[in-house]
Parts: C-alpha cells; structure tokens; sequence
C-alpha cells in the first residue's frame, strides 16, 4: 500500500504498517490495542495523517491505550445512569441523544464511549429498540430537541436517515433534530444530495454537529462536503476535543476556529478530555486549556470562539470551564490587565 492514494480504510495493525504509519516491530502491540479497541482509519485520513502528525495521533493506535489510570472509567461521562431505555440519554430535560448505531467511519483513540463502539461493541438498535426510545420520545412532551448521535448516524443509509427523520416528524413537541459526526471531514464524499436530504427529512430544524479536531482536517473535499449541507438550509457547528501533541497549541485551535467559520460552521464546544480508559496521554489539565482559551480571547473574533467546557465524571452534566475575567471590584482585558469596575468616578 505505502504513501499515495488508498483506497479501503485501514482496519488492522498489519493495515497500518502497510501503510507506513505503524513500524512493523509494533505489530504485537498493537493488535494487543486493536484486541481491546476498534481500529478504522478512511483512506482521507490514512493521507492526511502520513503528513500529519496532529492527524495521525488521533486515528493511530498506540500502546499507551493499554495503560489506564485509577480515575477512568468505561463510561466517563455518565450515560447509562440516565439511559431510561436502549438507545436514548435523557441527561437534561428538554433534550435526549438518540444513539442510532455504535458504528463510526473512523475510530478515534480518545473516544469517551470506546467501549461500546464498534464491530464488537453494543449492537446497533433492533427495530423494537427504536420503536421503544421513539415511544420514549413521543411520551415526554418537555423533549424540544433530539441529537441523533451512535456511533455516527451519518455512515447509515440515507434510507435509514430518513427514516429515523420521518418518526421524529410525528412527535408535535420536538422542534429541533441535531446529527453529531465525523463524516463530513473524514469521508467527504459521503455527503451526497441524497443523504442531505435525508437530513431534512424529519421536517424540524435540522442542525449538523461536525467533529473536528485539527485545521489539517477541513480539507478542500471537507469543506466542499460542508458546504453541500449548509446550502441545503442546514447550519453547521463545530465540537472539538482538547488533546495533548493534537490542538493544545493556541496557534493550531486558532487555524481550526478560523477554518470553522470559513467553512461557514460555528465553533460551539471546546471539549475537555474525559476520563476514558487509556486515553490519559491524551488529556491536558484544566489550567492549561484555560490559558489556551485565554490567549484565544486576546486575538479571534467572538464569532469564532469556542465555549470550553466540561463533562463532570458521574453524569452530572456538562459545565464551561473556560478562563474568568471578572475578579472581585475588577475585570480583567484579553491583555491580562485588571480594571476597577464600575470605574471610580473622577
């Protein structure tokens, strides 16, 4: 396979040596990882990350997924403590996520539910199972919003999409259908007309959730891609992971913020890293995603400014954790000096 154009993602460590981005005397180790955590890397990425560093981290196995720390956890976040029925986390009250599949295009090695994706993670839902979380659905009428999420929906079919689409359509209270993925950057030309329009199909204020993490990632194809979503009438934001030796370089968040809003997608979460299992070289302290958020202030227009936040280990829920400006009587300007406010009068 070597450098150059792929053409089927790269599923195994034999794949990845194959293509130059795993040396073979890794081989043992890395199908200890790929025993434990799925591999998959679409032949975009596999490009990209030949050349990238920032890219490759993300979708490359190493052996440091082996070494979990005392503090991680198998669900990091939470959802199965609010997880009424297969399928549905019903965390806040007027939103639930819908976890259509628990298949990805690519698997990312910092994935919070690492341990329920792929081929051998939890099945998808049975049509039973989704008649019951639709049933959910339908039976709470403070449910305003429903984020179609896996998994990534959008490697389904844009039969299954629409389908999904239509029985949402018949629930009167829910205004708002959101799709989180991946797939948009990393398989750009999945994105056809027709699965588009499968977006739509529920009627609702459809909104798509694209997960980047690096600038490298909003390729021309990617943003062509975007672009057929957001001239169909439906906005696009942005979540993006905080990672260590990935984006935890002011000057790179800043590239990825501006490709963002470039590509006419709004910058929402800057998400710190979660407590999964062997993701630790991953995770950066709060302090310093603070002082990266910090120096951010000082220099990207407000349009491009991501909210830092945190998702409390427990299922407590997700809180900013960004920088605070405000400090007793004074207030502090993205140049880090500090004003009495209200300003003493003369």
């Amino acid at each position: 396979m070597g450098r150059g154009l792929m053409t089927r993602p790269l599923r195994t460590p034999d794949d990845l040596v194959a293509a130059d981005l795993a040396p073979p005397e890794a081989l043992a180790e890395l199908a200890r990882v790929a025993e434990r955590y799925a591999v998959a890397i679409t032949p975009p990425m596999a490009e990209l990350a030949q050349a990238c560093e920032g890219v490759a981290r993300q979708f490359v196995p190493t052996p440091a997924e082996l070494l979990a720390t005392p503090d991680e956890r198998a669900d990091p976040i939470g959802d199965d403590a609010h997880s009424p029925v297969e399928g549905i986390v019903h965390r806040y009250p007027d939103r639930v996520l819908l976890k259509a599949n628990h298949a990805c295009a690519v698997y990312c090695r910092f994935c919070f539910r690492r341990e329920m994706v792929g081929p051998d993670g939890v099945r998808p839902l049975s049509p039973a199972q989704l008649d019951a979380a639709m049933a959910y659905v339908a039976g709470r009428p403070e449910v305003w919003e429903v984020i179609v999420t896996g998994g990534d929906p959008l490697i389904l079919s844009p039969r299954r999409l629409a389908d999904i689409g239509r029985r949402l359509a018949a629930i009167e209270h829910v205004k708002v259908v959101r799709f989180h993925t991946r797939v948009p950057a990393v398989d750009p030309d999945k994105v056809t007309d027709e699965l588009v329009q499968a977006l739509k199909a529920s009627g609702k204020a459809a909104w798509v959730a694209l997960h980047a993490n690096h600038p490298d990632e909003l390729t021309p194809a990617a943003r062509a891609a975007c672009a057929r979503i957001v001239e169909a009438g439906i906005p696009m934001v942005s979540q993006t992971v905080l990672l260590k030796g990935v984006n935890d370089e002011p000057a790179v968040l800043e590239a990825l913020m501006r490709g963002f809003v470039e590509a006419r997608i709004k910058p929402y979460y800057l998400h710190h890293g979660d407590l999964a299992p062997g993701t630790g070289h991953f995770r950066t302290s709060i302090d310093e995603g603070q002082a990266v958020m910090r120096d951010l202030r000082g220099r990207l227009s407000g349009l491009a400014q991501p909210t830092y936040v945190l998702d409390i280990p427990g299922g407590h829920g997700k809180v900013p954790v960004g920088p605070t400006y405000v400090h007793a009587d004074e207030v502090e300007d993205p140049a880090g000096k500090r004003h009495v406010y209200p300003p003493a009068q003369d």
